[in-house]
Formats: C-alpha cells, structure tokens, sequence
C-alpha cells in the first residue's frame, strides 16, 4: 500500500477469559477482513482467567492477527509474566510506572508496507495506582516517538472518563488516537477531536455481555449487596466483540475517521 492511502487500525477492548480468547480465536480472522484492517491492537489485560495474562495465553494470541497487546493494573496478576515482558516486545504494560519496571510501555511496529505505527500504553491515577503523572510521561514519549513516525496510537486504561478525555484533548493533534481501555463499557463518544485525533473513552470489552463487566452477575450482586469478600469467575454465554475502528492519514498522521464498533460472535 502506498504512504499515500489511508490505513486502517483496528482497536479491541479488554479480552476476558476464555470467552474473550475464543472469539478472537474463531472470529478475528473474519472482523479484521470486514474491517479490512491493516493493524491489531488488542488489550490483552484481562485475557487469563478473567484477571492478568500468562505467557502461554499471550502466545495463543499474538499467533492471531495481532500486532501488539497492550495491558494495564492487572498485567502483574500472575509473576511469571515479568521476565516475559521483557523478552516480547509485542506485549506493553503501561509505561508511567517507575524505572525499572520490567517490559516496556510503548514501541515502533513496522508494516510491511513500509509504514511505521507507534503504540503507547498509559495508565491512569484517578481511581487507580499511584503512578507518576501520564499526560507528563506521554510528552516525553512523543518526544521521542514523533522523530519516527507520525502514526501514533495511545491505549489509555484508566477509570475516570474525565481523565481520559481530559488527555484526549491533551494530546490531540500530537497523536493518530486515544482509545480508553479498563472498565469495559464501551462509550458512545468515538469523534475526530478539533486538531485530528481520534478519540474514545472506552473500548469496552471482548467477552460475555450476560455479565457485570465480565463477571459472573451472581456473584458482582453478591458483592455490592453483601459487602463480604468474594472471589469472581469469568461469565458464561453470548459474546461481543467491542472496539473501534481507526482510518488514518499516514503521512500526516490525522485520523480521518473514528469509527466505534461491536461484533456479537457465537462460540
């Protein structure tokens, strides 16, 4: 495809369980040819169990049609992933956490096609861990990024939809998208902000909709009306697919078109 033509990306929300896992696994080849998307970008947070991601289940899905997952507070669910996350550059964890911290927030991925996209994965502070400030570790990213590509995509997993769109606006005209990850209720708001960002405050989520938020209802029910500790198992029945889809210019880097979507599959 020449620089000239627009590309296409395809954003999905948080992947639940197995549920999640086999829809993309039965389904994604379809969606990504309906979509006629020229990139994936999944988050993958979620994908074991309802809670983390192991290096066996991010394997299972970075042989499908991904190019990168990214993740959010419960990429440290499960211990084993630490040195993976160091080792698969396909897999981002939010890249506001301190030094040190193992894996990477944000890279280049290279299209066959010659056309470079960067992704950025940010966490938020309201609601959330007490992280370094992301709208301050997002200039410093893009400081370097915006020297090697002008498409640039930013999963924002965070709570407050005030705080995602708050850094939405931040950064509009600096970045191709923000597309908002975490509480897994997609939002009605996909726009082309004033200066050309794409912008959504929530993906929602790839999972059972017969639930709260992923969860067994049951059980979430039995939690707010109880008070008591309880743990949560992922829901069964019918499965959505949620996310977005994002045409953008790729020498300008301006989204053209956001594009909010959702896939209801059988598995």
């Amino acid at each position: 495809m020449p620089s000239s033509q627009p590309i296409t990306i395809l954003t999905l929300g948080d992947v639940v369980g197995k549920p999640g896992r086999k829809a993309l696994i039965q389904h994604l080849d379809s969606i990504v040819e309906e979509s006629q998307a020229d990139f994936v970008i999944v988050n993958g947070e979620n994908a074991s169990g309802g809670l983390g991601i192991t290096p066996p289940v991010a394997e299972e899905l970075l042989a499908l049609k991904i190019d990168v997952l990214t993740s959010g507070n419960h990429i440290w669910k499960h211990k084993d992933i630490l040195a993976y996350l160091d080792s698969e550059y396909r897999l981002l964890r939010p890249a506001n956490y301190p030094e040190g911290t193992p894996g990477r927030g944000f890279e280049i991925f290279s299209q066959t096609n010659g056309v470079n996209i960067g992704v950025i994965n940010l966490e938020g502070q309201l609601f959330m861990n007490p992280l370094p400030c992301p709208f301050r570790k997002a200039d410093a990213i893009l400081e370097e990024l915006s020297q090697k590509t002008s498409l640039i995509i930013v999963d924002f997993h965070a709570e407050a939809t005030s705080e995602k769109r708050a850094l939405g606006h931040y950064l509009d005209g600096r970045v191709t998208a923000v597309v908002g990850t975490h509480t897994h209720i997609p939002t009605a708001d996909a726009e082309v902000l004033p200066a050309g960002t794409g912008y959504l405050t929530d993906l929602g989520m790839t999972g059972p909709t017969d639930s709260v938020i992923g969860v067994r209802k049951q059980q979430a029910i039995a939690r707010f009306t109880t008070r008591l500790p309880s743990s949560f198992q992922v829901a069964r029945g019918r499965v959505q697919v949620q996310g977005a889809i994002i045409k953008a210019d790729p020498d300008t880097g301006k989204c053209l078109e956001m594009t909010q979507r959702c896939w209801p599959v059988e598995i």
